[in-house]
């Protein structure tokens, strides 16, 4: 995996974006997916017209990776429509269509961007950063993460126990825990924790050094909670509610 840059890195003083992958290939979306929690998002995925819609529906999605050819409906038409209905989220069209006439349609037709398959995932990345920056989130985005008897607040940047309590953070085991969150189930890579040290993220025991007191600091539960997935980095082994 390419290392992220410190530039690359999705800020944590606010949740991360969710994205929504459509493609009808399981092992694309699995692919993009993988690699776009990697670098910080919350990301579903979906394999057809019905699974969007209901996503949408239920709110909450920053950005659509929109594939073209899915098997209940056309791409180009379900851009059109969801233009017409008032979605105003970016929206990147993804096909293995290549003629000029095609990326002309889909951009008058409301896309934000275009991408031709096959592609770098690099790519996509940068096109769903840049995009993002050119569409600020709003208020409304989640401000709590509840997981296991802990809340982490995305605002105020802080840990509550059960009983209340505030647990301090550095700002490194702040930015640490939020990504784990944001990606709970997933393993995070080890120079995603850390974008600052993903040149040295092979060998740099700074990073195993801070999951080991988040550990203490999530005590009792530490161990249970902050997993070593062996060879990937490590996982938050608990369901994230955000409120």
């Amino acid at each position: 995996m390419v290392p992220l840059l410190q530039d690359d890195a999705v800020p944590f003083d606010r949740p991360a974006a969710h994205l929504l992958i459509a493609d009808d290939d399981p092992d694309i979306r699995d692919l993009v997916r993988a690699q776009l929690i990697r670098e910080g998002y919350r990301v579903s995925a979906v394999g057809d017209v019905a699974g969007i819609r209901t996503a949408l529906d239920t709110g909450g999605i920053d950005l659509l990776v929109l594939d073209l050819g899915l098997p209940d409906g056309d791409g180009l038409q379900l851009c059109r429509q969801l233009r017409q209905d008032g979605h105003e989220g970016p929206i990147i069209m993804v096909t293995a269509r290549d003629a000029a006439i095609d990326r002309v349609l889909g951009l008058e037709l409301g896309a934000d961007d275009y991408l031709t398959k096959p592609f770098e995932p690099r790519e996509l990345t940068a096109r769903i950063r840049n995009l993002l920056r050119r569409a600020p989130r709003g208020p409304e985005q989640p401000a709590l993460a509840r997981f296991g008897t802990w809340r982490l607040d995305l605002v105020k940047r802080r840990l509550l126990a059960a009983d209340d309590s505030v647990v301090m953070l550095s700002t490194s085991e702040f930015d640490i825990l939020s990504r784990l969150v944001q990606a709970a189930g997933q393993p995070v890579a080890r120079e995603a924790l850390m974008p600052a040290r993903a040149a040295t993220a092979a060998f740099d025991r700074t990073i195993d050094n801070q999951i080991s007191r988040l550990r203490g600091k999530l005590a009792p539960d530490g161990e249970q909670l902050i997993l070593t997935a062996r060879g990937q980095g490590y996982l938050l082994a608990a369901t994230v509610r955000f409120a």
